[in-house]
């Protein structure tokens, strides 16, 4: 779970200062966003209750999923919410959010650990969604996510993976990388900057090149290289001893202990 963090925190600094580059060095100034205090969040959800739903019970769970984002927000309100995000979470009488950008689907990875079926696995990801991402896009694009996990820890072969999500939500993914980021541009949109984070992993060699190549697409770069790095750290299974130095000190103890505690139970 951690590969989702580094991402995060490598991102950063390249959200705001975009770059290209696929060789952009590590900065000292980057540092976690709310992309890791929600994934802490959900790692927290599904240790207070484990337990698997039915259809009928996405709704019940959605509501325990609420309450640890609100919880973590609170600890972290200043670390890059969007202001749609904020406004609910500071509304505890706030109705579902309708947004479609890609929130939902960078805090998902840890539903892809904990499950032990494909479609609880999807179950759980919509459940994750409704209380601020209640869209078709946003749902697709979190399940996408959390199936990409899923599968990657199961040993499905990234061209399973590839003509899985194709198949289920529609995605193209066939599109390079190098063309990809000739015309790719900021924007949240879950549709819109979803997929690409995901070709980035399937055009990836290792966790690092995952990264790089959702980093340099000069887009939503934290958001993107967390998604991108927490699939290829479930594909490969490894993270390179420099990135754990470079991110260990910038990660908040509150996440740190929630993910160390979910990564005891699940991996």
């Amino acid at each position: 779970m951690f590969g989702a963090i580094y991402g995060d925190i490598i991102g950063s600094y390249y959200e705001v200062h975009s770059t290209k580059d696929y060789n952009f060095p590590l900065h000292k100034y980057s540092t976690f966003t709310d992309d890791s205090v929600l994934i802490a969040a959900v790692c927290k959800t599904i240790l207070n209750n484990p337990g698997e739903i039915s259809v009928w019970g996405v709704s019940a769970r959605a509501k325990e999923f609420a309450s640890q984002y609100r919880q973590y927000y609170s600890y972290f309100p200043y670390a890059g919410f969007g202001n749609m995000f904020m406004a609910w979470a500071d509304n505890p009488y706030a109705p579902d959010g309708k947004s479609y950008g890609n929130g939902a689907a960078m805090r998902v990875l840890p539903i892809g650990y904990a499950y032990g079926t494909l479609r609880q696995t999807l179950l759980q990801a919509k459940a994750s969604c409704l209380s601020t991402h209640n869209h078709r896009e946003a749902v697709a694009a979190a399940q996408a996510v959390a199936a990409s996990i899923f599968l990657a820890r199961h040993g499905k072969s990234k061209e399973y993976i590839k003509r899985y999500l194709e198949r289920k939500f529609g995605y193209d993914l066939s599109v390079p990388l190098s063309e990809i980021r000739k015309v790719h541009v900021f924007h949240p949109r879950a549709s819109y900057s979803v997929p690409p984070a995901i070709v980035a992993f399937l055009e990836s060699t290792d966790y690092e090149s995952a990264v790089r190549g959702a980093v340099s697409l000069g887009g939503d770069a934290d958001t993107q290289a967390c998604i991108a790095g927490g699939i290829a750290e479930a594909f490969y299974g490894e993270i390179p001893e420099h990135i754990k130095r470079f991110c260990a000190d910038k990660i908040d103890i509150t996440i740190k202990q929630a993910v160390s505690e979910f990564e005891k139970r699940y991996e």
